[in-house]
C-alpha cells in the first residue's frame, strides 16, 4: 500500500466512532502516523494524536458525539452538503453504493455509503479511481473542516490532513462553499433546519 493510501486509511480510522476496539489500537495508529514521511499530512495527524492518545476514553467519546452527531455543520455524511434533503440525495447514495460494489466492496448495511470514513477507506483501497467521490464532494469536506475549526475541535487536524492530500479548491468551489455556509444545502421538504441530515432528526438536541 502506498503512503498516500496509508494516510487515507488513517484518516478513515480516526474519523470513526471511538469504541473500545478503536481506542485499544491508539498505539498502533500512532506508529502508523509516525511512519509517514515528514510533511503537513504527518504533522496534522501527529497533532491530533497528541490529544487523541492522551485523553480519557469517555472524554474522547463525548467530544466525538458532540462534534459529529450533535452539530449540524460538521456531519460526516457528504451527500447531504451537495444535495440536501432532496430526491437527488437518494440517487447519489445509490450510485455510491453501486460504485463500491463494482469494486468488489460491500458497504455495511448499518451505515450510509457517503459516511466520510467509508469514502476515505474506498479511496485508500482503490487508489486514484477510488478518490473520485472525495473529489466530487470536496465542497462538503471543506465545510466540515471549517466547522471543526470554528468549534475548536481537535478533529480539525484530521480534516486538514485529508485536504492536504488534494489540490486546493477552485474559485468556483470556494464560491459554492461560501453560499452553502450562508444558505445551507438544497431542500424539497419544508421545516427541516439547514445542515440537519435526516438520520439525525430523532428528537436529540442539535446545535449549529
Amino acid at each position: 500500500m502506498t503512503e498516500r493510501a496509508n494516510a487515507l486509511r488513517i484518516v478513515s480510522v480516526v474519523l470513526q466512532y471511538p469504541d473500545d476496539e478503536l481506542l485499544a489500537h491508539r498505539p498502533v495508529i500512532d506508529d502508523a502516523v509516525r511512519s509517514l514521511s515528514d510533511g503537513p499530512v504527518r504533522d496534522h495527524l501527529v497533532e491530533f494524536l497528541h490529544w487523541f492518545g492522551s485523553v480519557p476514553a469517555i472524554d474522547v467519546r463525548r467530544h466525538y458525539v458532540e462534534t459529529f452527531d450533535l452539530r449540524r455543520r460538521s456531519s460526516l455524511y457528504l451527500t447531504y452538503y451537495l444535495h440536501g434533503d432532496t430526491r437527488r440525495r437518494g440517487m447519489a447514495l445509490l450510485l455510491l453504493k453501486q460504485r463500491y460494489r463494482a469494486a468488489g466492496l460491500t458497504p455495511p448495511e448499518t451505515e450510509l455509503p457517503d459516511f466520510l470514513p467509508m469514502v476515505c477507506e474506498f479511496a485508500a483501497v482503490e487508489g486514484a479511481r477510488g478518490e473520485a467521490p472525495l473529489r466530487q464532494h470536496c465542497q462538503g469536506v471543506e465545510l466540515i473542516r471549517t466547522a471543526l475549526h470554528d468549534s475548536g475541535s481537535r478533529y480539525a487536524h484530521v480534516l486538514e490532513a485529508l485536504i492536504t492530500l488534494f489540490p486546493p479548491l477552485s474559485d468556483e468551489d470556494r464560491a459554492a462553499v461560501t453560499e452553502l455556509m450562508a444558505e445551507g444545502p438544497p431542500a424539497e421538504d419544508v421545516g427541516l433546519a439547514p445542515f440537519a441530515p435526516p438520520q439525525y432528526m430523532t428528537g436529540m438536541e442539535i446545535r449549529a
